[in-house]
């Protein structure tokens, strides 16, 4: 990529986020929306998660294929085709008939999305090339996620209260077309010096694994999970036969990025799970309208809004340990909050709650993404950012199915009637130990992942798979914490 000047980064930056702020804010609109949807289409649990699921489900299996195309055919023409399908697939999903329908069209948003986040991921790390001023751009990048929070549930709310569920799709169309223009005008094409070849077996493995184990989970059916179990040994025999895999598994072999990998899918699940429950509660159970449920959950955006950019600046000056630790111990304490205390039910704990997974969601963000590309070969940024990028789509589809099939197996959503808050409250409480657990996973494997053993498994790792001139000590030593 050519060297740009610093305006001209910052424009290339803001371009990227504007495709993160669509891809964010579909995501936090659509749970808000989630009730009236459900009653409009009418829709059961099941048919709620398959609206999110779908999406998630379809992203997280074609990242990798859009980070290594990106990289070997371009990654501004990538950039620019997925810019143009989300914007397509918003469009028919605000025109969907049927329930049906919606996820077929959901599925279309996901094809364009799988080309956006990870390819402006890869853009960004060829772009800004110091470290610690890459760590404050992604940390510009995750604050984008806050703001998305913060805005969802209230565009959202207020969308569907005055116009109706399908306008929430609407918000998505002038950002995009405006992200598409500015696009083709300011942001420079790159490739990866040496782009790896196609992969379509390993494709397929991954898109059967995904798929059979996400419909295991919502249908709770084993045949599809011996089904996601075979496809699983599939990928582990046959990618490392492979001279340029789908994905390189040699990348595990860096405890960090393992460790990145292993936070993104905690953390979002946790996120998703958060999400489900919350915009179930607050209007199925407390009858609260959209927009009043949005006003709720704003504590919880606004302090992942304000906490993002500090977890940039942290993981520059002192690395990804701190802002791991205190996410793990905050979104793990909100788990405890709800499943032991029933925050629910008191609104000052349920605040805390709010607060508590803010400032936990903020934080983990940035380490995730820096700790994922960092120490990585630049030529392999894209593939590297996929996984990232896969991993935090992997943690919201199994939030989703998982923490919506327990919650469905203790109460059937709107059923109204006497003890039903009581009933729903009951349901939720397993729900969330398994977010407080994942707090305490986030928690433990950043202290393990980011210390000096940490580091000396990146570096080995990032020998491997070029030669030291590529990958700079200097900027693994800085990234990766003491």
């Amino acid at each position: 990529m050519q060297e740009l000047t610093p305006r001209r980064r910052l424009l290339v930056l803001a371009i990227c986020c504007m495709s993160l702020l669509i891809v964010s804010l579909d995501n936090t609109i659509l749970n808000v929306a989630l009730p009236s949807i459900g009653r409009e289409l009418g829709a059961s649990v099941s048919g709620l998660q398959w609206t999110i699921d779908a999406y998630t489900l379809v992203l997280a299996s074609l990242l990798m294929l859009a980070g290594s195309t990106a990289d070997r055919i371009g990654r501004r023409k990538v950039f620019t085709a997925g810019l143009v399908l989300f914007t397509l697939g918003s469009l028919l999903c605000s025109l969907a008939p049927t329930l049906e329908s919606l996820v077929v069209f959901r599925m279309i948003q996901a094809v364009g999305g799988s080309m956006l986040n990870p390819v402006a991921m890869s853009i960004i790390t060829n772009t800004f090339t110091d470290p610690a001023e890459r760590a404050r751009a992604i940390g510009v990048w995750g604050g984008v996620v806050g703001i998305s929070m913060a805005a969802g549930p209230l565009v959202g709310g207020l969308l569907v209260d005055t116009v109706g569920w399908r306008s929430i799709f609407w918000v998505n169309l002038p950002v995009g077309i405006a992200a598409l223009l500015l696009t083709l005008r300011y942001v420079p094409e790159s490739r990866a010096p040496r782009p790896r070849r196609a992969d379509p077996v390993g494709q397929l493995l991954i898109i059967v694994l995904l798929g059979s184990l996400t419909y295991a989970i919502i249908e709770t059916d084993p045949v599809f999970a011996v089904v996601a179990a075979l496809a699983l040994a599939g990928v582990l025999l046959y990618e490392p036969r492979r001279r340029e895999p789908l994905i390189d598994l040699r990348f595990f072999r860096s405890a960090p990025f393992s460790g990145a990998t292993i936070t993104a899918i905690c953390a979002f699940a946790s996120l998703a799970g958060f999400l489900f429950l919350n915009t179930l509660y607050l209007q199925d159970v407390r009858g609260y309208s959209a927009l009043h449920a949005g006003l709720y959950m704003l504590p919880m955006a606004g302090l992942t809004l304000v906490c993002s950019p500090l977890s940039g600046r942290l993981v520059g000056s002192r690395g990804p340990r701190l802002p791991l630790v205190i996410a793990g111990v905050t979104m793990g304490a909100c788990g405890v909050l709800f499943a032991a205390f029933e925050a629910e039910t008191s609104d000052p704990l349920l605040f805390l709650g709010y607060v508590l997974f803010g400032i936990g969601f903020g934080l983990v963000n940035t380490p995730i993404t820096n700790t994922a590309v960092s120490g990585m070969p630049r030529a392999q940024a894209g593939v590297a950012a996929a996984v990232a990028s896969t991993s935090r789509q992997i943690g919201q589809t199994l939030g989703v199915a998982v923490i919506g099939t327990v919650l469905a197996a203790g109460v059937t959503i709107g059923a109204h009637g006497p003890g039903y808050a009581a009933a729903f409250v009951d349901a939720s409480r397993e729900a969330w130990w398994i977010i407080a657990g994942a707090g305490l996973v986030i928690l433990l494997v950043g202290i393990a992942t980011t210390g000096r053993w940490g580091l000396s498994t990146a570096q080995r790792c990032a020998d491997r798979l070029d030669p030291p001139e590529q990958h700079g000590t200097p900027e693994r030593a800085r990234t990766q914490g003491p």
